[in-house]
């Protein structure tokens, strides 16, 4: 092809200059598109092996709690959403005992979302990362919730039980046809249920090597959490102040010296 769009493709994940046989996309692109929307099918309906989670966890050095939500299916947790905010009194109950061996500066909570698959293939390294930057930094972290079937909300009444200072969930990012298996961190200050989304931050799009690094997220979850406890504010009020640049800089130039 001649396109000058040719030339791009290298540099995106997105269906552009996909070229044509007569008036129809040619036979690869359709096959390309449909074999896409069979992965983002999977990753919505894959099971999470949480108690497999759990245990790669705890060989980590990590105390761990598995907790429920009053979703029964993966096709109620489609249908309804508000289930996935909330925990089951049970699960209530146990996290109330757990605050009792705070005080606890981070909770830290994993939920498989709308994606199992970025859980299964991206929620151990990151964790790792994560949770050794919180010790590094001496933060008073809370066992690591696991919540099969959660929302972002979830955050609050987790972080809000426990009596943390701040809240963070992992959770599996609705997944599109351009990438099934990205991760999404959302960091909340004084958690609290009621929250709305402009009281959070959120680091999308981690899946490496074609989003951002365990080691790029982690290190711009670190400098929310530092910021948000020391100035008592998360959401809107929250900027990402860490230099992009420094983070993505070999990535850009890379690009720069790939363009033709």
């Amino acid at each position: 092809m001649t396109d000058q769009w040719v030339s791009l493709r290298r540099f995106t994940q997105a269906r552009i200059a996909l070229g044509r046989a007569g008036h129809a996309l040619p036979t690869q692109a359709v096959l390309d598109f449909q074999l896409a929307h069979a992965l983002a099918r999977d990753a919505v309906q894959l099971p999470w092996d949480i108690e497999a989670c759990a245990e790669q966890l705890r060989s980590l050095g990590a105390q761990t709690l598995v907790l429920e939500t009053p979703v029964g299916s993966r096709s109620e947790y489609l249908r309804r959403p508000d289930l996935g905010r909330v925990l089951t009194e049970e699960s209530l109950t146990r996290l109330s005992k757990e605050a009792a061996t705070g005080p606890f500066d981070v909770a830290l909570i994993v939920t498989n979302g709308l994606s199992s698959t970025a859980i299964e293939r991206h929620g151990l390294p990151l964790l790792r990362e994560i949770f050794s930057a919180y010790r590094d930094r001496q933060f008073r972290v809370a066992p690591i919730t696991l919540v099969a079937n959660g929302r972002v909300a979830l955050l609050d009444q987790v972080g809000y039980a426990l009596a943390a200072s701040l809240a963070v969930i992992m959770v599996g990012e609705r997944p599109g046809l351009s990438a099934a298996d990205s991760i999404g961190l959302y960091l909340g200050y004084a958690p609290q249920p009621g929250n709305t989304d402009a009281e959070r931050n959120c680091i999308s799009n981690i899946r490496p090597p074609e989003g951002l690094s365990y080691q790029e997220a982690t290190a711009k979850l670190l400098d929310l959490t530092e910021r948000a406890i020391r100035r008592g504010l998360s959401g809107v009020q929250l900027k990402d102040e860490l230099d992009s640049y420094e983070l993505y800089k070999d990535k850009v130039e890379h690009s720069i010296r790939e363009f033709p």
